[in-house]
């Protein structure tokens, strides 16, 4: 599937209300080598200037950090959307949505953009087509 309809589905189930909601709370998000080096030519700073300025490093796990209870990048917005991490890009297409309804509930519960109007069973179908298509998802 081309990107215009990966698009395309992802835009029948989820369109991002930029809310923040997801950038809130105590928890954070890790990163991978693709997620620290698309941060630092986006930012153009050096991984020492990231690890000092924006992310927290303990052994081998390098994170983003939480600053009054929200992810650094958030303020009145994602600082670092065009290059967020894949797992803040897969939000809220997550696979466990897939395995039953409740997880659906939740999520749909705390994301405005989720389009919880199509029902489950149609949401699903379509989050099951956009899965299968990517090993990982970046909506």
């Amino acid at each position: 599937m081309n990107h215009e309809e990966r698009a395309a589905l992802i835009g029948q189930i989820f369109v991002c209300a930029r809310c923040g909601f997801c950038c809130h709370g105590e928890t954070t998000v890790s990163l991978n080598e693709d997620d620290q080096r698309r941060m630092r030519d986006f930012f153009c700073l050096t991984t020492a200037e990231m690890r000092e300025d924006y992310w927290r490093v303990t052994g081998r796990e390098t994170q983003m950090r939480i600053k009054d209870g929200h992810c650094i990048f958030y303020r009145d917005g994602c600082r670092a959307h065009a290059a967020r991490p894949w797992r803040c890009a897969q939000w809220p297409l997550h696979p466990a949505i897939l395995l039953d309804e409740t997880n659906f509930t939740a999520i749909a519960a705390s994301c405005p953009g989720i389009r919880k109007n199509i029902g489950y069973e149609r949401f699903r179908a379509i989050l099951v087509v956009i899965l299968d298509d990517s090993p990982a998802v970046s909506c």
